[in-house]
């Protein structure tokens, strides 16, 4: 998605306490710490489907307009209070694998 133009923060507490960086970006702790500093306007959501809606929980409260949980992950209850919250939700979909049939090429196309 970085190739795209795409802004990716990657979040991972033990890469971010060494300070490490992945694919030239900072890694953070948290959602959160990412929030605090960026708008955050999705969330990709790479966990089981059993801990993915402790994720979609905290994109939820940081604001985020969308989720997408990736292929295999599907987590129903929490996808309801994302669209509670008024956020997209997309689940078992890889956005990358999506984009192209959209005809979405960057982040300057609107998702529908």
């Amino acid at each position: 998605m970085q190739q795209m133009g795409y802004k990716v923060i990657p979040i991972n507490p033990v890469m971010a306490k060494q300070n490490e960086t992945l694919h030239g970006e900072r890694v953070y702790s948290d959602l959160q710490s990412v929030a605090d500093e960026y708008t955050v306007d999705m969330v990709d959501i790479f966990r089981a489907s059993n801990a993915a809606g402790q994720f979609v929980d905290e994109a939820i409260a940081i604001g985020a307009k969308s989720v997408w949980l990736q292929l295999g992950v599907v987590d129903e209850e929490a996808g309801k209070r994302a669209v509670d919250a008024n956020l997209l939700v997309v689940m078992d979909t890889c956005p990358l694998m999506e984009f192209p049939r959209l005809g979405i090429t960057g982040p300057d196309e609107e998702i529908l």
